[in-house]
């Protein structure tokens, strides 16, 4: 507690040695005005002024005015007396005003405006506020006039240690390699302190560690942690908790400490091989497995992590190395075993395996630590799986000539099963893939048969599938692709390769080609196509043309003379008979057509009719087509106008091809009374029963001829009208030559027997004036109206 004391004590004094041993030296060796304003208790120093002013004579006079102090964190009963302003021209008549502005002027500061003492009012904190400027200044206490011009000076607080150090970043992570050599850097940690740095040791610290010995150190002034101990395993022990202090003073007693934490983490580095958990691994799988499928897994354990512990796995030596494969998953590490070929239980039942893992990433510090790599032992046993059947051969081409005879075998196909207990086999075809069911196949030795004929030019290629399965598993099938080729026999005979139209010129020369002919055969011989050409029998003797064989295998047709005509013959037909080189040989007679044409001097066809031969000079083709197209014209214009004219002239009945019930007739006459007989038959009205004869209809067209049938016997007077209709209908249902279905049948009979006799008056002998029309009244209500105009026109007539 003394030695705190006295370290307060030299705090506090120090300021105010060095303020008279810097600022009094200054304030004597400046000229000053005689107002000038000087700290309280420099009456010497103004005195020596006095005298050098009277020596110098000067009338102007200044001075350095220095900073004042004062002690931080100060508090007592009274306020602090910081300094004292002062000037020469003050007689002590209490005339001069003391002004203090600026920097906590009236708050913190206060001045005695008489006598010019300065006090703290406050306590102060020189971490809040280091250093305050203010102004000072003289002035006549009864006109406020000044005396001197306004001065700044520096108050500043001096500093005491009252702040411990910060760690402001504080608490730190850090990391360092495991198995590091001693004094490896590990990372660096910062205190502050808010004291004055420059002042004192207020604010030097020194680095201290209080945890985590013997592993780290740290520098006490720099605090840089280093490593303290060597070969620092992460697998022993990764995370270290080290505690950092950090002292005031220089380290001294007295001064002020913080503290900080450092979590220091052991990186991984590879000093660990791989290590198989045991030496012996035993795996069994089916012989049917799929080709990669994963038979089973083995792990290397790393004591390291991440790319440290990443191991890759071979399979060195064994006899399944061909058979099998490993790989290692990326996810756990693990080595995967596969199957690379298929498996066979009845060839092989067992397989050994010698499996390495070996870091992938190895560090050559530790290379001499011995070898990163470790080795096991892989047994792996077959187990028998019923299999599907196995052909003899993967895929099987056949070939068939095209003329090969129904039921005939073409090929065979043979699969066994690779069982130990084998089973019988039984084959058939996929008919989806022979849908015309040209083949056949014999079930149990799978001889394959023709079921219809082959046609090579039709198809050259069957593409089938044979289907093998075990009679005693049927869910155990296999199948195979059957090709057949259908070979070529000639049986296609050779013609023309289109339809040819030779056409030769009047003005020809003899041996002059008319024209080349090729031929076409379907058939396909191995050695290609051959054609014989030759004219018929009774042609070879031919008098105007002859042939001749080309080496490119076609036909050269010449012509023996000159002097063609047309009007001597126009058209020469030529039959040439064509053969192949097969065996047996195939022919056929193709007739080429030879056209006599006139042609201009240098061989150019112009016509070929034998009209335009005797056309008049100077009248073209064109012109004559357009004459006889006018001929055709007036031809149609006159049969048109006959057809008219005939149509005009028919009676007005129904036409034989007319449906009454589709057309309607229109006449536009009037009639011309009782005198016209042209619009209806007179002896039919004046005699009912008619004619019993025949009666032509102009209704329908009859196909046939009839004989006139049998009138029907006269009706007498007074019959029926139902009567008479139902005979009609009864002619009309029995004559052939009526149309079909329902027609409409005229009749010009107006009935017999009525009361009121007949209503016409072509048999009347008698005029309207004789006439006595009271019967007309007994008829009943429909003739009552009738009767009255008649009755009423009698009445008048009389009167």
């Amino acid at each position: 507690m003394p030695e705190r004391l006295t370290e307060m004590l030299m705090d506090t004094w120090t300021p105010l040695i060095i303020l008279w041993i810097t600022v009094l030296p200054s304030i004597y060796m400046a000229p000053m005005n005689q107002s000038q304003i000087l700290p309280s208790g420099s009456t010497t120093g103004l005195k020596r002024l006095t005298e050098e002013q009277r020596v110098l004579n000067r009338s102007k006079r200044g001075w350095v005015w220095n900073q004042m102090f004062v002690l931080e964190e100060f508090s007592g009963p009274e306020p602090i007396l910081v300094g004292r302003l002062h000037t020469d021209l003050d007689p002590g008549s209490s005339k001069i005003k003391y002004i203090l502005s600026g920097d906590g002027a009236g708050t913190i500061f206060v001045i005695n405006d008489k006598t010019g003492d300065i006090h703290a009012m406050k306590r102060l904190d020189r971490e809040e506020k280091a250093e305050y400027t203010l102004t000072a200044q003289a002035v006549d206490r009864d006109t406020n006039q000044p005396l001197e011009p306004p001065s700044e000076f520096i108050i500043k607080v001096q500093d005491i240690n009252d702040n411990a150090p910060e760690f402001v970043d504080g608490p730190y992570h850090a990391t360092v390699p495991e198995m590091s050599l001693v004094g490896t850097f590990v990372t660096k940690v910062t205190a502050t302190d808010a004291d004055d740095p420059v002042y004192g040791n207020s604010a030097k610290l020194v680095y201290s560690i209080l945890e985590g010995q013997p592993y780290f150190s740290i520098e006490p002034h720099t605090a840089i942690i280093k490593t303290a101990l060597p070969n620092m395993d992460r697998e022993a022990k990764e995370e270290y908790f080290v505690v950092i202090q950090a002292k005031d003073m220089g380290g001294h007693m007295g001064g002020l400490s913080g503290t900080t934490t450092v979590t220091i983490t052991l990186t991984d580095v590879n000093d660990n091989p791989p290590k198989f958990a045991q030496s012996l691994y035993h795996f069994s799988v089916m012989e049917d497995v799929a080709l990669g499928e994963p038979i089973g897994r083995v792990k290397a354990n790393d004591l390291d992590t991440g790319e440290n512990a990443k191991s890759s796995y071979d399979i060195i030596e064994g006899d399944g190395m061909d058979i099998f494969e490993i790989t290692t998953d990326a996810q756990t590490q693990d080595g995967i075993i596969r199957v690379r070929k298929p498996l066979d239980f009845e060839t092989k039942k067992s397989y050994t395996l010698k499996v390495e893992a070996a870091n992938i990433h190895i560090d050559p510090r530790f290379i001499s630590g011995g070898p990163f790599k470790d080795t096991a032992t892989v047994k792996i046993v077959v187990e028998d799986a019923d299999e599907p059947p196995v052909f003899s051969s993967p895929t099987y081409l056949l070939e068939v000539h095209e003329n090969a005879a129904i039921n005939s075998v073409i090929g065979q196909v043979t699969a066994h099963d690779p069982d130990v207990s084998s089973s019988p086999i039984r084959f058939s075809i996929d008919r989806h893939t022979d849908l015309e069911r040209q083949f056949n196949i014999n079930a149990e030795d799978g001889k394959i048969t023709l079921a219809t004929p082959l046609d090579r030019e039709t198809n050259m290629w069957h593409n089938i599938t044979i289907v093998a399965t075990e009679t005693r598993n049927h869910s155990q099938v296999s199948r195979v692709p059957v090709a057949i080729k259908v070979l070529d026999v000639n049986d296609n005979a050779p013609e023309f390769a289109s339809e040819h139209e030779a056409f030769l010129c009047e003005n020809g020369k003899p041996g002059q080609v008319i024209q080349i002919v090729s031929a076409v055969d379907k058939d396909d011989p191995k050695n290609g196509h051959y054609f014989l050409y030759s004219l018929l029998p009774e042609m070879v003797n031919n008098p105007n043309f002859t042939i001749k064989k080309n080496e490119d295998n076609t036909l050269s047709i010449l012509a023996k003379h000159s002097g063609f005509s047309r009007q001597k013959q126009e058209v020469y037909l030529l039959p040439i008979v064509i053969s192949d080189s097969g065996n047996p040989p195939m022919s056929s007679t193709s007739t080429l057509t030879i056209r006599v044409c006139g042609c201009s001097s240098d061989g150019i066809v112009q016509s070929c009719n034998v009209e335009a031969y005797v056309l008049p000079i100077g009248l073209s083709m064109g012109a004559l087509i357009a004459i006889l197209a006018c001929i055709i014209l007036l031809l149609v214009i006159v049969v048109l106008f006959v057809t008219l004219r005939r149509h005009k002239n028919e009676p007005l009945i129904i036409k034989d091809d007319e449906d009454v019930r589709e057309n309607i007739i229109r006449y536009d006459d009037e009639g011309g009374g009782e005198e016209d007989t042209e619009a209806f038959d007179i002896a039919t009205l004046q005699n009912p029963d008619g004619i019993n004869g025949f009666l032509p209809r102009k209704d329908i067209k009859p196909d046939l001829q009839f004989m006139p049938r049998q009138g029907l016997a006269p009706v007498p007077n007074g019959v029926d009208v139902d009567e008479f209709i139902n005979v009609r209908l009864h002619e009309a249902d029995n004559d052939p030559t009526a149309p079909p279905y329902d027609s409409i049948q005229i009749y010009g009979y107006e009935g017999r027997g009525s009361a009121a006799g007949s209503l016409s008056s072509l048999e009347s002998s008698t005029s309207d004036s004789d006439q006595n029309f009271d019967y007309l009244s007994e008829w009943g209500p429909r003739f009552k109206r009738l009767g009255e105009l008649y009755s009423v026109g009698e009445s008048d007539k009389e009167t």
